[in-house]
């Protein structure tokens, strides 16, 4: 598979494209598909690392413009370049948003909780975006959700990962979760990894600057963006979701929590049957037991309402 590894001199043609001398030009935390560098102090420069990779890259280009166009606050596209006609990599080229993110940051936890509300109100516009109203990405790909958390279950009692009385457990959990689940999810645009990593936080306000890497945009039900936070965001990301919405209510209606539970508990379960390790990744779900140790945490502080009447 071809390897976009960029040498000394393609990030100094890049740099130089762009008004930046090469000696600007230094590395920034990568992610599993892009290596990431700074231009200065104003640009960010994506490389996909290798061929397979490059849709990912194709799709923000079209994605980013549209979600900032809906008041989504993501660095804005200066460049982008998939032919490889001016340098031997294909490339994106993005405006700095200011700060560093949730990873690296680590701030207060009331600093996190304003954040995260942030966060729900930015999902929120995100997701007024439906198939109909964005003719631009009709390449998006579409994601049914179509995931059997119950036959997952029996697969992993059958496998010996679990044992007769947790199958029954879970079983009756993802019952009374299910009634909760809309028989035809509205579908939405959505980031699709809505994770600390991909969150810019300015460390001088504590305010969100940018959420960033669109390479997982789809079209899905809109309770997938809460499914890559940990369970303990979860609640100030809603209440800024429903303060946004105008869904606010005295006593809230459990079923977006419980639809967001579901998708925690599934890709949890999912984890576990592939119990494969990916030491040095930084998102907070690589290793494998950690969905399922974050429902523990989440479930052992007692949550509020209407979380309390869902485990």
């Amino acid at each position: 598979m071809l390897d976009y590894e960029p040498s000394a001199g393609t990030l100094a043609a890049i740099a130089g494209r762009h008004g930046t001398r090469a000696e600007q030009v230094r590395p920034l935390p990568s992610g599993v598909a892009n290596r990431v560098f700074l231009l200065g102090d104003n640009l960010v420069l994506r490389i996909p690392r290798t061929k397979q990779f490059l849709p990912d890259l194709v799709k923000e280009a079209a994605v980013i413009p549209v979600a900032r166009q809906a008041g989504v606050r993501t660095p804005e596209i200066v460049a982008f370049d998939d032919t490889c006609s001016a340098v031997d990599v294909p490339y994106m080229l993005l405006t700095r948003a200011p700060g560093a993110d949730l990873v690296r940051l680590e701030p207060a936890t009331a600093d996190t909780d304003r954040v995260f509300h942030q966060v729900g109100r930015e999902l929120a516009r995100l997701h007024r975006l439906t198939p109909a109203g964005a003719p631009d990405l009709r390449t998006v790909p579409v994601d049914d959700g179509t995931t059997d958390p119950w036959a997952l279950t029996d697969r992993l009692l059958t496998d010996g990962w679990i044992d007769a009385g947790a199958a029954r457990w879970l079983r009756g959990w993802l019952d009374r979760l299910s009634v909760h689940l809309p028989d035809e999810p509205h579908q939405v645009l959505v980031h699709g990894d809505i994770a600390p990593q991909n969150l810019l936080v300015s460390p001088r306000t504590g305010r969100l600057t940018g959420i960033v890497d669109w390479g997982d945009a789809q079209w899905t039900d809109p309770a997938v963006d809460f499914a890559k936070m940990p369970l303990t965001a979860i609640p100030a990301m809603l209440d800024g979701y429903r303060q946004e919405t105008g869904e606010r209510t005295a006593v809230p209606s459990p079923t977006w929590e419980a639809r967001v539970l579901w998708f925690h508990l599934t890709w949890a379960l999912g984890r576990l049957a592939d119990p494969v390790p990916h030491p040095g990744e930084r998102h907070w779900t690589a290793p494998p037991a950690s969905r399922l140790l974050g429902l523990l945490r989440f479930f052992a502080s007692v949550p509020p309402a209407p979380w309390n009447v869902l485990a």
